[in-house]
């Protein structure tokens, strides 16, 4: 194993390393917190500083060791945002600003629940083409698609068969009367 100069003892050689690591540290430290913020710029410099004194020892300019030390930065930033991502922290929420489970309204749970039971019962008694073309504009077809499905001969009719269906099943759920 070979000794680099700076480790050998406690001369002026280990100082000027210290002043410059100390320098490096600096410039990594604003560099990562311009990007990231200051909270893991600070640990981010030191994997850093600890990966070119473990794996860079040969490295003891200024001019090599200020180029490698920003690609390693880069690299770590990159490496940060991407487990962030993965982890979902980015867009993490405190479990203060979430609501409870329940809305809290009991009687509105209940009026929508019923509402829901009544619009599937009526829906059941409608003829089929109603209940075919209340199906797929759920499902997200738009009315030409629904023209081809159904064999229309024009989309306008498709408009005509949509209105008389929802005029039915306003009927059926008692909200108002049929107009044709």
């Amino acid at each position: 194993m070979t000794m680099v100069p700076w480790r050998r003892g406690s001369g002026p050689v280990v100082a000027e390393r210290e002043q410059l690591l100390a320098t490096l540290r600096e410039r990594i430290v604003s560099y990562a917190a311009f990007r990231i913020g200051k909270d893991h710029a600070e640990d981010l410099a030191q994997e850093v500083l600890l990966l070119l004194e473990t794996k860079y020892p040969q490295v003891v300019k200024l001019e090599e060791m200020l180029p490698l030390a920003f690609q390693i930065i880069r690299f770590k930033i990159s490496d940060f945002r991407r487990r962030a991502a993965r982890r979902g922290e980015y867009d993490a929420v405190t479990v203060d600003t979430l609501p409870l489970a329940g809305s809290g309204n009991v009687l509105a749970d209940l009026e929508r629940r019923e509402l829901r039971q009544r619009l599937i019962e009526a829906v059941r008694h409608l003829d089929g083409r109603c209940r075919e073309i209340f199906r797929m504009k759920l499902e997200g077809r738009s009315y030409a698609e629904i023209q081809a499905k159904l064999g229309a001969s024009n989309v306008n009719t498709v408009y005509t068969w949509d209105h008389r269906c929802r005029q039915q099943l306003m009927v059926r759920l008692g909200v108002g009367e049929r107009i044709v």
